[in-house]
């Protein structure tokens, strides 16, 4: 064993999975394990070192189960495993130490996820899933399984499979790797496309196992067998006398009793055995019967020929209270043990529930009405039965082979199926039931008799409508042919008439867990109605002070173009790219010509970025105005001050709104994307730089026609083709009109005057997401100064991040069961805007001459600002 282990430690070492050190606070024993083909694999004894200080990550594998279900159409199968799975997920630096592990040679660390560590099955498995999302493989820690409906389809899917795995570095092992079979092993069952079978070999392990000879050697036995209890519906029967040598208390005996079961055993899992795949689209059915010591299910599809076809076999013997039941009682449990072990089929489908005890109709029938006086406990089953799609039917004890049998023929007593999670759920559905309806039908008859309009209503339903109506009836009276009376409520088709006394309790139950207004409707139209119901919901929903504070943000503003500058260096858009290749840029664009400036900067100070203007300034003279963000490198006093002396107009957009600055922004994008494509040229930074700048300033833009050189630098060499250029501010106008029409479509109108209640979006990143608010001042054509009514602050927000505000009526409603006269609905009411709309966008220039009639010759003219653009 030491050579193998030496040898192991060397072939590790060199493949980088573990490194020696000299120390360390953490180090775990070395445990070396056979693996079936002979070799070796070392794990470490990590329980009493880090397993014991670490919280253990909890991502769940997929039950056998749901692995199984998910088998339907395939015909073809590849099976992939992966080599030393674990070894291939590296650690970080930080996690290595705490893997140490302890041997002969020394103390090695792992480089890589080891054996033994509580929480690697876990990640692991997270990782895996992963990295096979959507695709069409079922994944097992490092099993995974390709299907196909044919040959076609497996490659597809298999090549996916396969190129996933290389994009992401994951080696497979070949001699363990299976593909294109029309039958394969996978996690213990042979699959193929008729059904499911045992694994021929552990099928041979529980035929040649020897006969028992201590509690130990029997839950090993019995262990295997159960794995593939699915399979053997007989099974509890056969087995019971081995079960009994389970118990406390018993003394370890094995006559010839024990030796037939064990042997009957070993005939039963080794005969023809086969499940059919679960699918979808077959009909489904639940079969359920109780004997007097057990209880049984088995749920079987109904093929196209019409046969019943099992998918799965269950049952238990039933515990020494439940003996004890009444036979209706047991038939009962029987239900409700089949659908909790079968949830994940049952779950959201509808499914016929077959039982030979016909009084179960009437308890459970859906359309019978559970008897007041019913037990208890047959109250509380129906309660979890009630959450299942199924259609309960009555067979014959002699058509009912399947059930019956494994009733009489049980498991020994097994922790019920999900008891926590399904009592859980059992206490949500008696809350849901207890407390779902707001009101009862008394409390609506009651209230519609009082009410002025209603009991009208009620009236002309049961006694006939006159020709001529009150005019707040006449809603009503167009919908006469559909109105009806039951028990003394008024109901349009299904949906109750709520009296108006009793619409605020309504509501506030439909808003109950805060859904949003599409939901409340949902709801609403579900169960209830009244005139302008969909605008009582809208208002109770915008009136919802959780609901707003909680809001995501609005949709955006039409989007307002800068006004085109007219000249070149009039206006300047800075801002900072990087860190990018390891420096930091400063990127600068004359918003006239799209001449570009870049600049690498040791430091973005306020110091270092004003010498760097101040250079820049020296070569083509000061702007009227910069635009930046809101960094600290342009907020500082400094930087204020330059701007002041040099009469230089700053210009901000409100905090967390890059799109104010989007000019150097996409510029940002462009200098990276062209950065990126020099990669291959053999160039220090600055010549990448110089030869970017060269190539995009002799670029014709899209924005003007024109490169940035010839509107910058006013050179460029004269040609025939000058007769094709468009007039500059038209194009760039009419380029400004386009995205303008583009951003509007997706856009939402808002303006908001001072004084308006808003909320303003917290760019602080902590909760609120939104603050309350009043707007102080308008600032530009969508820019606002809002004074927080929580804080003290006056904050600066585009309007993207403002949202009107609905104060909250003040009101006193009436009471949930209260029967006193209705107070008058009162009008819904919200902050509306008086701001004249917004200009349209026009392009004012004429279009440009037919080039055969000019005269050549250098335009003149001098463009002046449109007037509405001068204040």
């Amino acid at each position: 064993m030491k050579e193998k282990v030496d040898k192991e430690l060397e072939r590790l070492e060199k493949d980088g999975v573990i490194s020696p050190v000299k120390h360390s606070e953490w180090a775990a024993p070395v445990v070396p394990v056979t693996k079936k083909d002979g070799g070796l694999r070392l794990c470490g004894d990590y329980k009493v070192t880090v397993n014991l200080a670490t919280n253990t990550e909890t991502y769940p594998l997929p039950r056998i189960e749901e692995v199984l279900a998910a088998l339907c159409g395939g015909k073809i199968f590849s099976k992939i495993d992966l080599a030393a799975a674990y070894q291939q997920v590296l650690l970080d630096d930080e996690s290595k130490k705490y893997t140490t592990v302890n041997t002969h040679k020394g103390l090695f660390v792992y480089n890589r996820l080891c054996f033994g560590i509580n929480s690697a099955v876990s990640i692991f498995q997270r990782i895996m899933e992963n990295v096979m999302r959507d695709l069409n493989v079922l994944v097992y820690l490092d099993d995974l399984l390709v299907m196909g409906r044919d040959e076609t389809e497996h490659l597809l899917n298999l090549d996916r499979v396969l190129q996933r795995l290389q994009e992401n570095g994951l080696r497979v092992k070949k001699s363990k790797c299976d593909f294109g079979k029309t039958q394969i092993e996978y996690l213990g069952h042979m699959l193929d496309e008729k059904g499911v079978y045992p694994s021929k070999d552990k099928v041979r392990a529980v035929h040649d196992a020897p006969t028992p000879t201590n509690i130990k050697e029997l839950r090993a036995f019995l262990g295997l067998v159960n794995y593939y209890g699915r399979f053997l519906p007989q099974q509890s029967t056969v087995l019971a006398p081995l079960y009994k040598l389970l118990k406390d208390q018993t003394k370890w005996r094995w006559s010839k009793v024990e030796q037939s079961a064990f042997d009957k055993c070993k005939e039963m899992l080794t005969g023809d055995k086969v499940l059919v795949h679960y699918d979808p689209s077959l009909p489904l059915s639940l079969a359920c019967d109780a004997s007097a010591y057990g209880i049984g299910a088995v749920i079987q599809h109904t093929t196209h020929d019409g046969q019943e076809r099992p998918v799965a076999y269950a049952s238990r013997t039933l515990s020494p209270a439940e003996k004890n039941y009444s036979q209706i009682e047991k038939e009962a449990l029987s239900l409700v043990y089949g659908v909790k072990k079968f949830h994940q089929y049952l779950w959201g489908r509808k499914f016929n529930l077959i039982t030979d005890h016909k009084p179960l109709l009437t308890l459970f029938g859906e359309h019978k009405g559970l008897p007041t006086m019913a037990a208890a406990r047959i109250q509380r089953w129906a309660i979890i039965l009630s959450a299942y799609d199924y259609h309960i039917i009555y067979r014959q004890s002699d058509e009912h082979g399947n059930a019956d049998g494994l009733s009489r023929v049980p498991l020994p007593e097994t922790a019920d199926v999900g008891t926590e999670t399904m009592t859980a759920y059992l206490h949500a559905l008696i809350c849901e039931h207890l407390e779902g309806v707001p009101l009862s039908a008394q409390q609506i008859s009651r209230a519609t008799r009082k009410d002025a309009e209603l009991s009208r209503l009620h009236r002309y339903i049961k006694e006939g409508w006159p020709r001529e109506v009150a005019e707040e009836l006449k809603v009503f009276y167009k919908k006469r042919e559909e109105l009806s009376v039951e028990q003394g409520c008024v109901l349009w088709g299904t949906r109750v008439v709520v009296p108006k006394k009793l619409r605020t309790a309504v509501l506030n139950e439909i808003h109950n867990g805060h859904p949003g207004i599409v939901k409340m409707k949902t709801i609403a139209r579900q169960y209830v109605w009244w005139p302008h119901v969909d605008m009582d919901v809208e208002k109770t929903c915008k009136q919802c002070d959780r609901c707003q504070l909680e809001q995501r943000m609005p949709r955006p503003v039409p989007l307002h173009p800068w006004e085109f500058p007219g000249e070149v260096w009039k206006r300047l858009h800075i801002d900072f790219a990087g860190p990018f290749i390891g420096h930091m840029f400063m990127i600068v664009v004359d918003a006239y010509s799209k001449w570009l400036e870049v600049f690498k900067m040791a430091k973005i100070t306020s110091s270092a970025t004003i010498s760097r203007l101040r250079r820049l300034f020296a070569s083509y003279g000061l702007p009227e105005q910069i635009v930046t963000d809101n960094a600290t490198t342009f907020m500082s006093e400094e930087f204020q001050l330059f701007m002041k002396r040099n009469g230089i107009l700053h210009t901000t957009g409100a905090p967390r709104h890059p799109a104010t600055n989007g000019l150097a922004e996409r510029y940002v994008a462009t200098f990276k994307a062209g950065m990126k494509k020099l990669d291959g040229e053999d160039l220090n930074v600055e010549d990448k730089v110089s030869h970017f700048l060269l190539r995009y300033r002799t670029t014709p833009n899209s924005a003007t026609g024109e490169s940035p050189a010839d509107l910058h630098l006013k050179r460029h060499v004269r040609s025939r083709l000058d007769f094709l250029r468009p007039n500059i501010a038209m194009r760039v106008r009419r380029r400004q009109y386009q995205q303008k029409e583009e951003h509007d479509s997706r856009a939402t109108e808002r303006q908001f005057d001072v004084d308006d209640p808003v909320y303003l979006r917290n760019t602080a990143g902590d909760k609120p997401k939104w603050i309350p608010g009043v707007v102080t001042q308008q600032t530009g054509p969508v820019s606002y100064r809002v004074q927080g009514e929580t804080t003290d602050q006056v904050y600066r927000r585009h309007g993207d991040q403002l949202r009107p505000r609905y104060p909250q009526e003040v009101s006193d409603p009436e009471p949930l069961g209260a029967t006193q006269s209705a107070d008058q609905e009162s009008n819904l009411a919200g902050p509306v805007s008086t701001a004249p709309a917004p200009q349209p966008f026009t392009l004012d220039q004429p279009e440009p001459p037919d080039p055969e009639t000019v005269t050549l010759r250098r335009s003149e003219r001098t463009a002046r600002r449109p007037s509405r653009y001068r204040d």
